[in-house]
């Protein structure tokens, strides 16, 4: 009896102690809700209509009741629902914004954005109809005769300040969904609730940001997925718009949509159109970002002018549906342009200099790379938005990117080693025709010598650091962080996964996003690409992730790895690409993951592991060194604050490796300005020269 009792005790004392949290931690979500429930219960109105009730009016807010002087409306009509289903849906809405927004920015916060958020729309909707009644907007002259309750703007309101405060990507998604709402509503429905929610948001978006922006600043979305997503939730907004006119039409700001919703199957047929591009936009495609770009434009353009015509003449050309649609097709079109450096992903790789019949390129690329062998880095030249050279024996192969008028060749060119010369010179040839300048970025000592006899010259720009395998072993003094991080692993329950991401469980592959997408968000410029892959690159079958997970099913790191081939399709090491830790989660992690990577690699007879170049930093000093070489220095010590890659260099130490050296081989100094551009481009697409001149600025 006393041991089953014993063994019942925790259960209610943790359920006591996680009440006692929650009344600790959001006190006026809760004191709020309470009364609300008080006044619905004494007034009957959880069970009633309250606008049938004859004291409704004094209670009520609107432009009517400030006009009878009943200036307490806009505090007594904040704790009331309209009718009984409105009730139930705004508790729900408060008590989960607003309940979570006090659980991060504090009670005393929460409390002062509600109720300046709850008056700022009220009073704002009030004035704003009262001034435009009596106009030619009929929608303003029935707004000014409404007379409304509710607190849904104080929960807008709590949603809009509470996102300054979150990492990428949620900062982004809270946003993009709270003015996805307060669009559609106030372009289509247009009541005064819809009018009080787009005031709250307006101030608020803002003032959120100025005063509880944490880690980040700024709207803007810092990745090239986060472009692509918000792209994507672009167009699915344009969609839901047509789909809620269709079936909720009402007499809007911008005129009646009745009569512009068109047949269902009109209907139907356009959210497939845009799901469909929207998909691919999400994906990447440049073809999607340039079809949905035109077509926004022409949309845009087709509206003014009729606009224009329906001003200048006594024909209705335009409806608040077409309108309205417009406005959102702006949006949409500035977005795709802002973000143009995320859609780069060709639907086919076009095969320049040479024929492979019938073999898709990227196949290709890979059979020769599993034939022939290659860098440490090789594999990066797998990746979507690179294009391929192929020589005309269709044996030879060099990966590029075009920006600037130069030609960015990644990594050594795959092939015989004899042939490399000819390699090099036949694809210099190529790009001389087409009037482009070539460069070699990230080879290795062998092809900047075969480089240096066709004239070429060549600077280093980072150092390999290799571990090798056969020999190692986690010994003496130099090795007692990484001991002590794989005992303090095992000690706190937290296993080592190495398989293949796009295998895991679904809450395994979300939590590696978000562990990545928060570590960009703390940066101070936007995600980084190129020779840097991401989560994309390690759903990729043929690599490998080293995940750190607890007892509990939480990912605390991953890391991933990329194959190293060489001659005869034999995998004769791995890469290391992706390296991302939880913020609050175990703190040695990537110290755990990458020594019990290396402990599986050596098992499994793998002769080496690269830990990765990080650019612009090496061992060597710059002592006597070109001024080419300072200048690396130079942007190297820029960026450091921004990116790490010093520091990360700094860390990798740990693992005693060997170092050689990685080269960018150029033909003529002349070509350096715009090559430096060309990477800047590739790296760092959505970075102007402003942003470029800032950083070298607050680098010195």
């Amino acid at each position: 009896m006393n041991d089953n009792a014993a063994a019942t005790e925790p259960a209610p004392s943790r359920g006591v102690a996680l009440a006692h949290t929650v009344i600790r931690r959001v006190p006026f979500t809760l004191g709020f809700l309470v009364v609300v429930a008080i006044a619905g219960l004494a007034t009957g109105g959880l069970w009633r209509r309250l606008d049938e009730r004859s004291w409704f009016p004094d209670i009520a807010y609107g432009w009517p009741p400030l006009t009878e002087g009943k200036f307490w409306t806009p505090l007594s009509g904040w704790f009331f629902g309209l009718t009984p289903f409105q009730y139930f849906c705004m508790v729900v809405v408060f008590a989960g914004a607003v309940g979570w927004t006090e659980w991060r920015l504090g009670t005393v916060r929460t409390a002062l954005v509600c109720l300046s958020g709850q008056l700022i729309g009220v009073l704002g909707a009030s004035v704003t109809v009262g001034l435009l009644a009596h106009t030619h907007l009929g929608w303003a002259d029935r707004l000014s005769e409404v007379r409304d309750v509710g607190f849904t703007t104080a929960a807008i309101s709590a949603l809009a300040a509470v996102s300054a405060s979150l990492r990428s990507p949620w900062r982004l998604r809270v946003r993009a969904v709270v003015m996805a709402h307060v669009s559609i509503t106030f372009l289509f429905e247009s009541t005064f609730a819809d009018l009080m929610h787009l005031i709250a948001v307006a101030v608020w978006l803002p003032a959120g940001e100025k005063l509880f922006s944490r880690t980040e600043h700024g709207f803007w979305p810092r990745t090239r997925r986060e472009v692509r997503m918000l792209s994507f939730a672009g167009l699915m907004v344009i969609a839901t718009a047509s789909v809620a006119v269709y079936f909720f039409p009402a007499d809007s700001l911008l005129g009646p949509t009745e009569n512009e919703r068109g047949s269902l199957w009109s209907t139907i047929l356009t959210v497939v159109v845009i799901a469909v591009v929207a998909d691919q936009l999400r994906k990447g495609r440049r073809w999607a970002w340039w079809g949905t770009l035109v077509y926004g434009l022409l949309h845009v353009v087709l509206t003014l002018v009729l606009l224009g015509v329906a001003m200048g003449t006594d024909y209705e050309t335009t409806g608040a549906l077409t309108v309205g649609t417009a406005l959102l097709w702006a949006g949409e079109v500035a977005l795709l342009y802002g973000g143009r450096g995320a859609f780069r992903v060709p639907v086919r790789r076009k095969i320049s200099g040479g024929a492979l019949t019938g073999t898709e390129p990227g196949d290709a690329v890979r059979a020769l790379l599993a034939r022939y062998g290659g860098s440490t880095m090789s594999w990066m030249i797998t990746w979507p938005e690179n294009k391929y050279w192929f020589a005309a024996d269709g044996e030879r192969c060099i990966a590029y990117q075009r920006h600037a008028g130069i030609v960015i060749a990644l990594t050594d060119p795959i092939g015989p080693e004899e042939l490399l010369p000819d390699t090099i010179a036949t694809f210099t040839d190529r790009c001389e025709t087409d009037g482009l300048v070539p460069c070699l970025f990230s080879t290795t000592r062998a092809v900047a010598d075969s480089a240096g006899e066709l004239g070429w010259r060549s600077v280093q720009i980072a150092e390999d650091t290799i571990v090798d395998l056969p020999k190692l072993e986690f010994k003496g003094k130099a090795w007692q962080d990484i001991r002590s991080a794989i005992n303090r692993a095992n000690k706190e329950g937290i296993e080592f996964h190495l398989a293949e991401l796009a295998d895991q469980p679904f809450a395994v592959i979300e939590q590696v996003r978000a562990i990545s997408e928060e570590w960009v968000g703390e940066k101070g410029l936007p995600e980084m690409g190129f020779t840097l892959g991401g989560v994309e690159e390690a759903l990729d079958p043929a690599v490998r992730v080293g995940l750190a997970i607890d007892a509990e099913g939480s990912v605390h790191g991953v890391t991933s790895w990329l194959p190293v081939y060489g001659p005869g399709d034999e995998i004769r090491g791995w890469t290391l690409d992706v390296m991302r830790r939880r913020p609050d989660g175990f703190r040695p992690v990537v110290e755990f993951l990458i020594a019990s990577a290396c402990r599986e690699f050596k098992e499994e007879g793998a002769e080496i592991v690269s830990l990765s170049g990080a650019p612009l930093a090496r061992s060597a000093s710059t002592d006597g060194a070109e001024p080419i070489d300072r200048l690396l220095e130079g942007l190297g010590a820029a960026i450091e604050p921004y990116y790490g890659f010093r520091s990360l260099h700094s860390f990798k130490a740990k693992f005693q490796p060997r170092h050689e050296p990685v080269y960018l081989c150029y033909r003529d100094e002349t070509d350096l300005p715009r090559i430096g551009v060309a990477l800047t481009k590739a790296y760092l697409p959505e970075v102007s020269a402003k942003d470029l001149m800032a950083l070298s600025a607050a680098g010195h």
